[in-house]
C-alpha cells in the first residue's frame, strides 16, 4: 500500500512538474555579487578578477576560473534552495559581464525569485531581430588604408572580430585558407570550435578561429526547429527574411503606418493614414552571419560568380582579420535575449577585439523603462569595459523618426547608406517605347526582336487559374510550344511580397520552357515599396513603375488578336530586353537609405528624447554583395547560391566593425571610445559631387523623394576609413564616464543602475549631455546651457583653431577659440548654447577644429530650445 502511495505521489509530482514546465517561460535573473569583470576581492578564498577599463579578461587565470565556478555554484544553490528539482531548468549562468542566469520556469516561481534575498532583478526574456564587391573601393580601402597596414594580405592581421548572428558557412571561399598566407595562432583568443554533427569536423580553419551556437532559450520557448535551424554554428539563414506576417499597423505620432512586409532586406513599404483608432503592435521579424562576416573580414579578391557572370571580386574591410562565430539568431524567429547575452558573454571571455551585432530589440524594453539599462545593453557596457569595440545595426524601421533599436552611448550605432552603384535595365517594345526596370540579367539576342506571350494566354488548362499561373512559378501549367523562343510575360502578385513566389523561380520557369526571356510587371504596389535587383541566368526584367507596366499591358492587349471566347488567335506584340549586368556609378552617393532607422534617440519606453545622438555613423548598407550560405532558405531569390546581393543596416554594421579592426591593428592600445571617436569625427557630410548628403524619404503622395539629410539620419556622417586611421584628436571615455551618464540621466532609478553595474551613483557629470562623446545633443534646452568636452591628442604637437556654427534659433559659443596640444595631452573646452527663438523643432550645427598639421575634427551639435 505504501509503495502504491509512493508511486502515486511520484506520478502526481511528475505531472505537477510537467504542468509547471508546460506554462514556463524564460527569465533573465541578476543577483548580488560582482561578475568576473568587476570583482575586486572580498570573498574568502577567491582573489580579485576585476579588470581596469579597456582591459581584457584573462581567461587563463586560475583566479578567473575558480571565481567563475564559484558564481555558477551560487546560481545553482539559489535555485535548488527555492524550487524542487525538475520544476525549472537553468539555461545559462552569466559570470563574466553580469552576474546572473537564465532560467526556464513558471511565472509563479519567477515571482518567488523576484522576492528572494540576493536577487536584484528578474526579467522575462524577449525577442530580438536580425536587423561586397564594390564597397572597399567606394570607401578607398585598397589605395588609402590597406597599404598603411602592409597591404590587403596584412589588413586586420591578428584582430579577432566576433559575430553574434546566424552562424557561418565555413566552406565558402571568402573564409578559405588554402590560397592565403598561413595563419598563425592568436594566443589572446581562446574560443572553442564546435564539431559539425554531420561531417564530424570542426568549423575552424585558422581564418575562422571560434564557432559556437547558443539556443537554450529558443529551445525552451519551443521556437527552435533542428531541421531548419541547425544545432551547430552552421549558417542556415544566410541573414534573412520574414514569412509569417503580412500587414502590421504601427502608430507614429498619431498616424498609422500600414507595413507591407517584403523581404527584410527589401525596404518595407508604408501607407500613412490618420489613425482612426490606436494601433500599436510590436512586430517580430527574423532578420546571415556568412554575409556579415564576409563584409567585415572576408578574404580579398574572391570572384562573385552567378549564372555564368562575374559581378566583381569580393573583399572584407579587414581581409586578414580572424572570425569568431557566436550563433544566437535563427531563421524563422530571430532570437532571444537570453541566448544573445550568453553569446556576448562568451565572446568577451574568449578574447574578441571587436563585436559586430546585426541584431536589436523589437521595441524599447518595457520592463526596465530605460533604453540603456537591460541585460542586453548592460552586458555590452561590460564588454566595452573589457576593451571590446561594439558595432550594432541601427535598425531598419526608417524613414520614420524614433525607429532606432540601438540606444546606448557605449555602442557604435550604424545607419545604412546607398553607395554609388545602381543596377538598371530596360525593355524595348515593338511600338518604340522604352520601359525602364531592374534586372541583373544578360540581354536578349542582339539584332532580333521577340514575341511577347502572357502566362495567362499560354495555359495548358484554363481551370488551373486557381494556381495563380501569372506568377510563372509552375512551368507544368504553361504550354511549352507557345512559350519556346518567346519572351514570357508574368505578373508580380502579392505572392512575391510574402515569399511564396520568387523572381528566381520565374527565371527557372522561363528557362525550362525554352523562353528567350521573361518580363515581370508590377501592376499594383503600395507607394514607396523598394525592389532590389535579382541576378538571373536568362534575359529578364522587373518593371517596377506601375504606369510603365500599364504601358506594357496596353501595348500587349492592342497587339494581340483574340476570338469571341477571349482565346488568342495570334501574338503580335514584340520586344527586347537590355543588358542589366553592368552597374551605373552615380555621383549622388552616398545617400541615407529609405529603410535606415532614424533618430532622435529615446531614453525610455515612453519615447522621451535622449540627450545623446543616434545613429552614430553612416556606412554602406544597400545592395551589398557578399558570401551567402547555400543552406539558407530564408531569401527565396538566393536559395542554393554562394553569394547574395542584400540590403539592411545589418550590412552597414560589419562595414564599421571591419574598419574598426583596421584602426585597432594600427592603434592596439586605443579604447573602444577612442576608436569610435576616430570613426565619427572624420566622417564626410558631402556626396561624391560635393553636395550635402541627402536622405531617401516619403513625399506627401507617398512616392520616394530625396531631402537634405540631418544628424538624425546619418549621425556624424558617412565613414571615411583613411581619415579615421589618423584623426588627430579623440574624445575618449571609459566605464566610469558611462556610469556618470546613467546617473545623471533624469528618470533613471539609481537602484536599477546599481543592479546592473554593482556600483552606486558616485559618478556624476552634471548633465548627461556632458558625456565625452564626439557629438552634442541637448533635447530640452532652456534659456542657456554650457556643456564640456575633453580631447586627447593622438598625433604630434598641433595647434587647433575652433569654430562653431548653428542654425539661427540657437546661439553657440565655444571657449577657448584655439588650443595647442602636445602628444598625448588632454584639453577641455566648453560649448554654450542659448535659445534665441523657440521653433518647436531641433536646430543643427557643428563644431569644427582645424589643426595646423592638417587634421580636421568635426562634431555635430543638436539642440531643441524651450523658454522654460
Amino acid at each position: 500500500m505504501r509503495a502504491i502511495e509512493l508511486i502515486m505521489c511520484i506520478n502526481i509530482f511528475m505531472l505537477f512538474s510537467v504542468l509547471i514546465i508546460a506554462r514556463a517561460e524564460v527569465y533573465i535573473v541578476t543577483v548580488e555579487g560582482e561578475p568576473i569583470i568587476s570583482y575586486k576581492g572580498g570573498e574568502n578564498g577567491f582573489e580579485a578578477t576585476a579588470v581596469e577599463s579597456d582591459e581584457k579578461i584573462d581567461r587563463t587565470s586560475e583566479f578567473v576560473t575558480s571565481y567563475a565556478s564559484h558564481l555558477e555554484k551560487k546560481h545553482d544553490m539559489l535555485l535548488g534552495l527555492l524550487f524542487e528539482h525538475g520544476t525549472y531548468k537553468k539555461l545559462y549562468s552569466y559570470k563574466h559581464l553580469i552576474n546572473g542566469f537564465a532560467v526556464h520556469t513558471s511565472p509563479e516561481q519567477a515571482e518567488i525569485l523576484r522576492r528572494a534575498p540576493g536577487v536584484k532583478s528578474v526579467e522575462r526574456d524577449w525577442k530580438v531581430r536580425k536587423l561586397t564587391t564594390h564597397t572597399p573601393q567606394f570607401l578607398g580601402l585598397p589605395t588609402g588604408v590597406w597599404p598603411t597596414g602592409g597591404g590587403f594580405d596584412r589588413a586586420g592581421e591578428d584582430i579577432v572580430i566576433g559575430f553574434v548572428d546566424s552562424g557561418i558557412y565555413p566552406h565558402h571561399p571568402s573564409f578559405a585558407t588554402h590560397n592565403t598566407e598561413p595563419y598563425g595562432p592568436v594566443p589572446k583568443y581562446r574560443g572553442r570550435c564546435e564539431v559539425d554533427p554531420d561531417t564530424k569536423r570542426d568549423f575552424c580553419n585558422g581564418k575562422i578561429i571560434g564557432a559556437q551556437h547558443f539556443a537554450e532559450a529558443a529551445i525552451a520557448a519551443k521556437a527552435f526547429n533542428p531541421a531548419i535551424d541547425f544545432a551547430s554554428p552552421m549558417d542556415g539563414d544566410g541573414h534573412g527574411r520574414l514569412d509569417a506576417l503580412l500587414f502590421i499597423n504601427v502608430n507614429f505620432n498619431g498616424y498609422c503606418a500600414t507595413l507591407h512586409l517584403c523581404s527584410f532586406y527589401s525596404t518595407p513599404s508604408f501607407h500613412l493614414h490618420k489613425c482612426v483608432k490606436l494601433c500599436h503592435l510590436p512586430f517580430f521579424v527574423s532578420l546571415p552571419n556568412s554575409h556579415t562576416a564576409a563584409i567585415a573580414a572576408g578574404n580579398n579578391g574572391i570572384p562573385v560568380r552567378m549564372h555564368g557572370h562575374e559581378f566583381g571580386k569580393a573583399s572584407g574591410m579587414a581581409p586578414r582579420a580572424r572570425i569568431a562565430v557566436y550563433k544566437a539568431l535563427y531563421r524563422l524567429f530571430g532570437g532571444f535575449v537570453a541566448d544573445v547575452v550568453a553569446a556576448i558573454d562568451q565572446a568577451v571571455h574568449d578574447g574578441v577585439d571587436i563585436l559586430s551585432l546585426s541584431v536589436g530589440p523589437n521595441s524599447p524594453p518595457a520592463t526596465t523603462k530605460t533604453t540603456y539599462l537591460n541585460p542586453f545593453d548592460a552586458t555590452l557596457l561590460s564588454a566595452v569595459k573589457a576593451g571590446v569595440f561594439v558595432a550594432q545595426a541601427a535598425g531598419n524601421g526608417g524613414p520614420f523618426p524614433k525607429t532606432l533599436v540601438s540606444y546606448s552611448p557605449w555602442i557604435a550605432s550604424v545607419a545604412a547608406a546607398i553607395d554609388d552603384r545602381r543596377y538598371k535595365n530596360h525593355l524595348n517594345l515593338g511600338n518604340g517605347k522604352i520601359l525602364a526596370g531592374i534586372g541583373l540579367s544578360p540581354a536578349t539576342h542582339p539584332n532580333r526582336t521577340f514575341t511577347l506571350v502572357a502566362a495567362n494566354d499560354v495555359l495548358l488548362d484554363s481551370s488551373v487559374v486557381k494556381y495563380s499561373p501569372s506568377d510563372c512559378q509552375r512551368p507544368e501549367l504553361l504550354n511549352r510550344k507557345l512559350v519556346q523562343g518567346n519572351v514570357l510575360l508574368c505578373g508580380y502578385s502579392f505572392n512575391f511580397v510574402v515569399g511564396t513566389a520568387s523572381i528566381k523561380k520565374v527565371s527557372e520557369t522561363a528557362k525550362s520552357l525554352g523562353a528567350a526571356g521573361f518580363v515581370l510587371a508590377v501592376e499594383n504596389v503600395s507607394p514607396g515599396t523598394k525592389f532590389d535587383p535579382v541576378p538571373v541566368g536568362i534575359p529578364g526584367i522587373l518593371i517596377i513603375d506601375v504606369s510603365k507596366s500599364m504601358d506594357l499591358i496596353d501595348y500587349y492587349n492592342t497587339s494581340t488578336s483574340r476570338d469571341w471566347t477571349g482565346r488568342v488567335r495570334s501574338f503580335k506584340a514584340t520586344g527586347t530586353i537590355g543588358d542589366g549586368l553592368m552597374p551605373i556609378l552615380h555621383k549622388s552617393a552616398p545617400q541615407v537609405a529609405l529603410f535606415s532607422a532614424r533618430g532622435p534617440n529615446i531614453k525610455d519606453f515612453s519615447f522621451q528624447d535622449a540627450d545623446l545622438l543616434k545613429p552614430d555613423i553612416l556606412a554602406p548598407g544597400s545592395l551589398i554583395w557578399a558570401a551567402w550560405s547555400p543552406n539558407g532558405t530564408d531569401e527565396v531569390n538566393f536559395v542554393g547560391e554562394s553569394f547574395a546581393l542584400v540590403s539592411g543596416t545589418s550590412m552597414a554594421a560589419p562595414h564599421i566593425a571591419g574598419i574598426a579592426a583596421l584602426i585597432k591593428q594600427k592603434h592596439p592600445h586605443w579604447s573602444p571610445a577612442a576608436i569610435k571617436s576616430a570613426l565619427m569625427t572624420t566622417t564626410t557630410k558631402l556626396d561624391r559631387a560635393g553636395r550635402p548628403l541627402q536622405a531617401q524619404q516619403y513625399s506627401e503622395t507617398e512616392a520616394m523623394k530625396l531631402v537634405k539629410a540631418t544628424p538624425f539620419d546619418y549621425g556624424t556622417g558617412h565613414v571615411n576609413p583613411r581619415a579615421a586611421l589618423d584623426p588627430g584628436l579623440v574624445f575618449d571615455a571609459g566605464y566610469e564616464d558611462y556610469l556618470g551618464f546613467l546617473c545623471t540621466t533624469p528618470g533613471i532609478d539609481k537602484n536599477e543602475i546599481k543592479n546592473y553595474t554593482n556600483l552606486p551613483c558616485n559618478y556624476t557629470m552634471g548633465k548627461p549631455s556632458n558625456l565625452n562623446t564626439p557629438s552634442i545633443t541637448v533635447s530640452h534646452l532652456v534659456k542657456s546651457q554650457t556643456v564640456t568636452r575633453t580631447v586627447t591628442n593622438v598625433a604630434e604637437e598641433e595647434t587647433y583653431v575652433i569654430t562653431a556654427r548653428m542654425q539661427p534659433s540657437v546661439a553657440i559659443d565655444v571657449n577657448p577659440p584655439a588650443m595647442t596640444l602636445k602628444p598625448g595631452a588632454l584639453r577641455k573646452f566648453s560649448v554654450t548654447l542659448t535659445v534665441r527663438t523657440v521653433t518647436g523643432t531641433y536646430s543643427f550645427g557643428e563644431i569644427f577644429m582645424k589643426g595646423s598639421r592638417g587634421h580636421k575634427v568635426k562634431i555635430p551639435v543638436i539642440a531643441q530650445g524651450y523658454w522654460r
